[in-house]
């Protein structure tokens, strides 16, 4: 399978941003909380496939969220505490690119976590998840994968790329040589939080355009019929002569010249 071309990328995923606004719509209409977690190894192109969801959704209603670090006094917290707020709230949609499930990936593999830390976290994000479930939230876990090799060629890209540079980070470096080991984790992951009420779905990115569109169209049709009737707002031409605009205090900065 060939990887696709930008002008037929472009194509598929044009009609699936509609449905991504009319899904807004319909979650604003209904007042639906829907929560989406992205997770997957470094280079998988979570943001990216976050991106290309949120792209042409109104930034108020739908919440890209991507935590750094925990500070001193968040790591003395409930481990789950600080994601809390982030929820979303009655008419939202909340992207998270990566959340809780540091603790089951990098936190574990990298050694930033206690195997009792670790262990727990396993245990009580089941219950967790199932409160969210209970009190209405639609909750999506995804989880992006990539072969190595495909890994150290974008790995190299960041490296080369210095507007990709901050990309790439010292933790990223140390994890190259931690692949199986993510691998195992992961799948511990799985077992201890995959489940009928909150399940993961997988999607394959060593093609990530083929990734995201696979990603939002998985997305799309497990949502139930969106579709929301409302009145075409009308755009009536203003009467009389249209405005320039014109300044007193300050005037605008020169234009830009190309040469």
């Amino acid at each position: 399978m060939g990887k696709l071309k930008r002008k037929d990328y472009q194509a598929l995923l044009e009609p699936m941003q509609l449905e991504l606004a009319a899904m807004a719509r319909w979650v604003q209409h209904t007042g639906q909380r829907v929560l989406v977690l992205f997770e997957g190894r470094d280079t998988a192109g979570k943001g990216g496939a976050i991106q290309a969801i949120a792209e042409h959704l109104n930034p108020r209603q739908c919440k890209v969220v991507a935590l750094p670090k925990p500070t001193d006094r968040e790591s003395t917290q409930w481990y789950f505490q600080r994601y809390v707020s982030h929820l979303p709230a009655a008419g939202e949609i909340v992207l998270m690119d990566r959340s809780w499930y540091n603790r089951a990936g990098v936190e574990h593999v990298m050694g930033y976590c206690t195997e009792a830390q670790y262990r727990s976290f396993l245990a009580q994000t089941p219950v967790f998840e199932k409160l969210l479930i209970d009190d209405g939230i639609v909750l999506f876990k995804y989880w992006l994968s990539v072969d190595q090799a495909q890994q150290e060629k974008r790995f190299a890209e960041r490296h080369l790329d210095p507007l990709k540079g901050w990309k790439l980070s010292p933790v990223d470096l140390k994890s190259r040589s931690k692949y199986s080991a993510y691998t195992e984790s992961r799948e511990a992951m799985l077992r201890a939080t995959h489940n009928d009420d909150a399940p993961w779905t997988l999607v394959d990115f060593n093609d990530q355009k083929r990734g995201r569109l696979g990603l939002i169209r998985n997305l799309l049709d497990r949502l139930p019929d969106t579709r929301v009737d409302e009145p075409v707002l009308a755009l009536p031409p203003l009467k009389g002569k249209l405005h320039k605009e014109h300044f007193g205090v300050l005037k605008p900065i020169e234009p830009f010249v190309t040469t």
